[in-house]
C-alpha cells in the first residue's frame, strides 16, 4: 500500500535565541501543498524570500549547517530539519524572522512538540521515495569519516562516533525505522568539549549559549577559579564536574546520548537531499560537512538516474513551428525550439530535434560534433520565452528579455540525432511581467542540462 505525502494542519510558532548570534528568533511552521517540499521563508526580509532546503545551497558547516541562496541566509537549521524529517513531514513552509534558528535545549524536542501540536495530516498525493540500487559512499580521510548508503527495502540509520578521549570514546546508535525518531532520538542534545566551549566563549561565538542547551564534556582538570568563571559566564550559582567528566549542567537521557545526537544531525542534514530515501545509512564519525557533502552526492546520483517525465513527443503539439514563429521573434538558424508539447499556468514542455544540419557542427567540432552548452541554454530560454509570453493575450506584441541565469549545470553532452525535451516550471508567481523558472533538459531518460532562468516581457516599442 502506498504512503501518502504529509503536511501539518495548522500554523504553529516557537521562539528562542540563536546559539551563535544570541538573537531571538520565532519560527512559524505552516502547511504546504503536495510536492512543495521543505522550504524556509525569511519574513524579516522585504518580499519574504523563500529558500529550498536542499544541499546545493549549503555554504557553511563550521558550527552547524547554513544554507544561502540569492543572498538569503539561514543558519543552524539541522535540528529543525531533523524534526520535520523525523516526523515524516514532506511539505512545509518554515517562516523565520531571523538568520539563525533558535537552539532551544540543543535537541529537536521542542520543534517536534510544536509540529505535533500543529497536527500532522496526510495529503492526497503519494510519497515518492528514492530507492538506492547500488552502494554509494563518501569518505573524508582527514576526519576519519565515512558515510555509506546501501540498498534496503526500508529506511535504517546506524551511527558510530569516536572522539578518542577518556570522557567520550566509541559510541553507537541506530534506528531501524524513521517512526522511532520521536521517541528515541528527538530529545538528544548537542554536546561540546570544554576546550571548544572556552574557545567559543573567548571569541564571542556563542552569544545564545547556555549550559542548559549542551552537554559539556570536561577533558582536563579544572581549577576552582576556572569553575567559578564558567559559573559567572552562564549566570549559575556554581558548576562542578560529575564523575563521568561532564559538567553538572544536566543529566544524560541515555548513556549514548552523544551518538544519538549525531544520528539526529545526520537525519537533519540528509533532509537536504530533498526527497525521502530507502536504504541503510552507515555513518562513521559523521559531522555537518561530511553529512552535507554526502547529501550533495546523493542528490547528484538521483539527478543522473532520473528518467524523463512522462512526455509523449509524438502527440499533437500545442504549438507547431509555424505557430512558434508567430510568438517568438527568432528565425533560423537561431530558432532553437521545434514545438511546444505542453503549456499550463505553471509549466511548459518544449522539444528540439538536434540534427547534423545545424550550422554550428561545422566547427563544434569537425571530428566530434557536440551541441554547445550555451545553445542548449538558449533553446531552453526560448521555450521559457514562449511560457512567459503566454501570460499576455497578445504575445506577438511583446518581446522577452532574459535578466538572469543561475545554477546552470551541464550533465551530459548532446549530439546529432538527440531529441532534447525542455521542461520549465515556475519558481515564483508571475510579477510585473517577470517570470522566474526552473528548467531541466532531457535526452531520453538522462538529465543533460539544468538552469534557473529569470525573464521579463516588454511591450514592443513600435506598438
Amino acid at each position: 500500500m502506498s504512503e501518502k505525502q504529509r503536511t501539518i494542519q495548522n500554523p504553529k510558532s516557537i521562539s528562542g535565541a540563536g546559539l551563535h548570534s544570541g538573537k531571538e528568533a520565532t519560527i512559524t511552521f505552516k502547511p504546504a501543498p503536495i510536492d512543495h517540499g521543505i522550504k524556509f521563508s525569511r519574513i524579516d526580509i522585504e518580499g519574504h524570500p523563500v529558500v529550498d532546503a536542499i544541499a546545493d545551497y549549503v555554504v557553511d558547516t563550521a558550527r552547524g549547517t547554513t544554507i544561502q541562496h540569492q543572498g538569503v541566509r539561514l543558519a543552524t537549521i539541522e535540528h529543525t530539519l531533523a524534526a520535520v524529517s523525523g516526523l515524516g513531514i514532506d511539505n512545509i513552509l518554515i517562516e523565520v524572522d531571523a538568520e539563525e534558528m533558535p537552539i532551544m535545549d540543543g535537541s529537536s524536542r521542542f520543534f517536534c512538540e510544536a509540529l505535533e501540536e500543529a497536527g500532522i495530516v496526510e495529503q492526497e498525493a503519494d510519497r515518492v521515495y528514492f530507492e538506492i540500487r547500488s552502494t554509494l559512499s563518501f569518505t573524508d580521510p582527514k576526519r576519519k569519516s565515512e558515510l555509506i548508503l546501501v540498498p534496503e527495502e526500508t529506511f535504517r540509520l546506524s551511527v558510530m562516533i569516536d572522539f578518542e578521549t577518556r570522557v567520550l570514546g566509541t559510541q553507537y546508535a541506530s534506528i531501524s525505522q524513521i517512526e522511532d525518531f520521536r521517541r528515541e532520538i528527538s530529545t538528544c542534545r548537542t554536546f561540546v568539549f570544554l576546550h571548544e566551549l572556552e574557545y567559543l566563549i573567548n571569541n564571542n561565538l556563542i552569544k545564545g549559549g547556555d549550559v542548559s542547551n549542551a552537554i559539556v564534556f570536561v577533558d582536563r582538570l579544572l581549577s576552582e577559579t576556572e569553575l567559578d568563571n564558567l559559573a559567572r559566564h552562564f549566570n549559575k550559582p556554581q558548576v562542578t564536574v560529575m564523575k563521568e567528566g561532564i559538567l553538572n549542567n544536566l543529566e544524560l537521557h541515555y548513556h549514548n546520548e552523544p551518538a544519538r545526537h549525531k544520528l539526529l544531525d545526520v537525519i537533519g542534514d540528509l533532509a537536504l537531499i530533498g526527497v525521502p530515501i530507502k536504504g541503510h545509512i552507515i555513518a562513521t564519525r559523521p559531522g555537518h560537512e561530511v553529512n552535507t557533502n554526502f547529501a550533495k552526492l546523493i542528490r547528484q546520483h538521483i539527478k543522473e538516474s532520473q528518467v524523463q517525465p512522462n512526455v509523449d513527443v509524438l502527440k499533437t503539439p500545442v504549438f507547431d513551428i509555424n505557430q512558434i514563429k508567430k510568438i517568438l521573434p527568432h528565425r533560423p538558424p537561431f530558432l532553437l525550439v521545434d514545438k511546444i508539447l505542453e503549456l499550463s499556468e505553471k509549466h511548459v514542455v518544449g522539444l528540439k530535434n538536434v540534427t547534423m544540419n545545424e550550422g554550428y557542427f561545422v566547427g563544434h567540432f569537425p571530428d566530434e560534433p557536440v551541441m554547445p552548452g550555451v545553445l542548449q541554454v538558449e533553446a531552453m530560454a526560448q521555450t521559457g520565452g514562449i511560457f512567459a509570453l503566454s501570460s499576455v493575450p497578445d504575445p506577438e506584441n511583446y518581446i522577452t528579455y532574459f535578466m538572469k541565469m543561475e545554477n546552470v549545470r551541464f550533465r551530459q553532452k548532446v549530439v546529432p540525432g538527440d531529441t532534447l525535451v525542455f521542461i520549465l516550471e515556475l519558481i515564483t508567481p508571475f510579477r510585473r511581467g517577470i517570470c522566474h523558472m526552473k528548467g531541466t533538459a532531457y535526452v531520453g531518460n538522462k538529465v543533460v542540462t539544468e538552469a534557473e532562468l529569470m525573464a521579463q516581457i516588454v511591450r514592443k516599442k513600435n506598438i
